[in-house]
């Protein structure tokens, strides 16, 4: 780990993202008194505004955005307080030498770069010019990480120039979610669960990522990434390999990443051949008309991947993600295999597989499905029930405040914890799956199917798993 951060230094600070989580989760930070003591937090765009008018907007976005039992005008204006601002365009020297004057780099930086991909090598050339790419200065860059394989690794290279691999951090927010991190204890601190999670007793896995929204203006992006860019290549690619991980040696950030990119690294390529019976497209119906053009761009993706390793030989993940859908909801679906003999015969009624189901969002859940058996004096023989068994956090954690995902994150980068940070060979592995993807379905000559928005996507998703005797957990 390097050493805790002084100064915050937010680029794009007037933009969506920091008005929605970056200034909220600090905020936080702040009325927890977790932040350093003396933290400078520098806002830095292209609007020309004063500190105070900055500070301004910065309590709209948090009256606009915390829950109204959290939010405190007092303590929103104290915190105001941290923040100065700076107008500065990233891609043109001007402004930042008066940048780094503010700062005091010995001790010690950490920036957050949540600008457009194209604009990354300007501002870290300009940063390294002024300075501010020292030993003691960390960069955190949001997603997207680059469109492919090509340009992540110009981006990566032009990052590498001039900060090491230890001073950055890449964000997948996913993984700052309270229950995603929760995956590694389950696994890893529970005997119950670790020797029955393989092969020999996993029948599938699904990992399920369901949107009910559209477009929401961003259409200019969406449709040159579509679902296999915009969210397959990350958050759901790094659910599957905390699913499918290895126990690391030690839950320390060399470890746990090491395991994820093996898990990225034995993904069964889906090449031009397989792609029509694995790989399902599809588009909702209003999606051209919000775009008001011709595309064949797909909101809607939906697969069948291998993970060829001796733990999951013949384990079948299924992964879908569409825009759009019936309800919004992200969650793993772990069935196990059936009892190998039942000893209840045929009276008992049906036998059901035991299912572990991780809600992730919009609710944060653990529950397991278990046969027990029915109340009665059984004169006919046991009758056997399907009962789930919920732990839900917001209940087993109810004096805990549920924490925006962001909050973790930049803790962890003024701290230098980059545990829950995405490492080059992890986003290079996603973006090695992806290109092959999509390559294999243009080869096979594959177009999204139409589904009706309101729904669960496109038929062909279904077929999916029925084929296999197996269903989807709508």
């Amino acid at each position: 780990m390097i050493g805790q951060s002084k100064t915050l230094l937010l680029f794009g600070a007037t933009g969506d993202l920091s008005r929605r989580m970056l200034i909220p989760s600090l905020y936080g930070l702040h009325a927890d008194g977790l932040l350093p003591d003396g933290l400078k937090i520098i806002g830095t765009a292209r609007s020309k505004l004063s500190d105070d008018e900055f500070r301004e907007t910065a309590v709209e976005a948090l009256r606009e955005h915390l829950p109204e039992d959290f939010f405190s005008e007092m303590t929103a204006r104290r915190f105001a307080q941290r923040i100065t601002y700076l107008p500065v365009d990233v891609t043109t020297p001007d402004g930042y030498q008066e940048l780094a004057s503010r700062i005091d780099v010995d001790e010690g930086v950490s920036i957050f770069l949540s600008t457009a991909p194209s604009l990354f090598k300007a501002a870290i050339d300009n940063l390294a010019a002024v300075g501010l790419a020292g030993d003691t200065v960390k960069l955190a860059l949001e997603k997207p990480i680059g469109t492919d394989l090509e340009s992540s690794c110009e981006i990566n290279d032009a990052v590498a120039a001039h900060f090491p691999e230890n001073r950055i951090f890449r964000i997948d927010h996913y993984l700052g979610k309270e229950t995603v991190q929760n995956l590694l204890a389950l696994r890893f601190a529970n005997s119950l669960l670790e020797p029955v999670w393989n092969a020999s007793h996993v029948d599938h896995v699904q990992i399920t990522v369901a949107e009910t929204v559209g477009l929401e203006g961003r259409a200019g992006y969406y449709d040159t990434a579509g679902a296999s860019r915009d969210m397959l290549q990350n958050h759901m690619l790094q659910l599957l390999a905390l699913v499918a991980m290895e126990p690391p040696a030690a839950y320390d950030p060399d470890a746990v990443r090491a395991e994820k990119v093996k898990v990225l690294q034995s993904l069964r390529a889906i090449d031009a051949d397989s792609a029509k019976a694995n790989v399902v497209l599809g588009q909702y119906d209003g999606y051209l008309e919000e775009l008001g053009d011709k595309s064949d761009t797909e909101t809607f993706i939906a697969l069948k991947a291998h993970v060829d390793n001796w733990r999951w030989a013949g384990v079948p993940f299924y992964l879908r993600h569409g825009k759009a859908m019936a309800r919004r909801k992200t969650e793993i679906y772990i069935q196990f295999k059936c009892v190998p003999h039942s000893i209840f015969g045929n009276i008992s009624g049906q036998m059901q597989p035991n299912e572990l189901i991780i809600s992730i969002q919009p609710e944060e859940n653990i529950r397991i499905k278990m046969m027990t058996k029915t109340p009665g004096l059984d004169r006919g023989g046991m009758s056997l029930r399907e009962v789930p068994l919920d732990v839900t956090m917001e209940g087993a954690f109810s004096d805990y405040r549920r924490r925006i995902a962001y909050e973790r994150l930049l803790l962890d980068l003024i701290e230098g914890d980059p545990t829950l940070f995405v490492r080059r060979d992890e986003v290079e592995a996603q973006w090695n799956y992806i290109d092959g993807l999509r390559a294999s379905w243009l080869r096979a000559d594959m177009t999204p199917e139409a589904y009706t928005s309101g729904g669960w996507g496109p038929t062909g998703s279904t077929e999916l798993t029925q084929r296999d005797g197996r269903a989807w957990n709508d």
